[in-house]
């Protein structure tokens, strides 16, 4: 079984090229490099890894692309593109060239109106063209607010795979809400939709790590997409701000020994693999 990390970000950091980071994040304001990553991987047996972008700049897809290059384990590049401008086409045939450009992310989740987003005829160009070309358009929403609008564009584009990130990052706070249980059941019945297990130590209300509470948020998300629509993500080097890799991959690995052994090969990389399209691994062909 070839296992794949589906999530996770590099970074040589600069205070003006990620606002994001601020300063309660002092576990993040460093470098993040595959030389720091690649050990924590191996001492997990994870295979390789998808890299996804995290900053909203052209040249993060040249900065993970020259990283993929250096490092075959990186299997797939989820770059960024301004999908709202004109020369989007001609952007994603330029990006697509590379073998390991796989996949589009615009940060949803930080747009002051994402149903206005989302139905913007500029957007929804960009989102058509991503999937004309045959990538994955990665969805980051935050919350149930913003999850519920999602629905209607997951609806909307359905000729390539679209991916949920970080179960649509729910406040983890006990037992699921019904608001976003009701925008996921409505997502499950998507059939190009799938969802990554990730991001979700960051989502946790408490001081401490509700590891039941997590488990809740996974058995609604299993019931939702199945096992066979749902992958793993660590969101490295996000998840340190509570918690290390080995205990974000163990708290997955917990919850999934309910799986059939079939079931575990999807989620911890035959369902990434096949997403994303990756050639020439083990497992690559494994998928809906």
């Amino acid at each position: 079984m070839t296992r794949i990390d589906a999530h996770q970000h590099f970074w040589r950091y600069d205070t003006q090229a990620y606002p994001w980071i601020d300063a309660g994040m002092a576990a993040l304001r460093g470098d993040r490099l595959p030389v720091e990553l690649k050990p924590l991987l191996d001492a997990d047996g994870i295979d390789g890894c998808i890299a996804v972008q995290a900053r909203a700049d052209e040249t993060e897809n040249a900065f993970l692309l020259d990283l993929a290059t250096a490092h075959p384990w990186i299997v797939a590049v989820v770059g960024w593109l301004d999908l709202f401008a004109e020369n989007v086409e001609s952007r994603l045939e330029h990006w697509r060239q590379h073998a390991k450009f796989r996949g589009v992310r615009h940060l949803l989740q930080d747009d002051a109106d994402v149903a206005a987003t989302i139905a913007d005829a500029r957007f929804a160009r960009g989102v058509v063209a991503v999937q004309r070309n045959g990538l994955v358009y990665d969805v980051l929403v935050r919350g149930p607010r913003q999850l519920t609008p999602a629905v209607a564009l997951c609806a909307r584009h359905d000729r390539h795979w679209l991916v949920l990130d970080h179960l649509g990052k729910p406040d983890i706070d006990g037992a699921p809400s019904p608001v976003w249980r009701r925008a996921m059941l409505e997502l499950g019945t998507m059939p190009h939709v799938y969802c990554k297990v990730s991001g979700l130590v960051t989502e946790v209300a408490g001081i401490h790590i509700d590891r039941d509470a997590i488990h809740r948020h996974l058995d609604a998300a299993l019931e939702c997409f199945g096992a066979e629509r749902l992958m793993f993500g660590s969101d490295w080097p996000v998840c340190l701000l509570r918690a290390g890799y080995a205990d974000v991959a163990a708290l997955v690995a917990d919850w999934s020994r309910q799986l059939s052994p079939d079931e575990q090969a999807r989620l911890w990389g035959g369902s990434a693999l096949h997403c994303y399209g990756v050639q020439g691994w083990p497992g690559s062909a494994h998928g809906p």
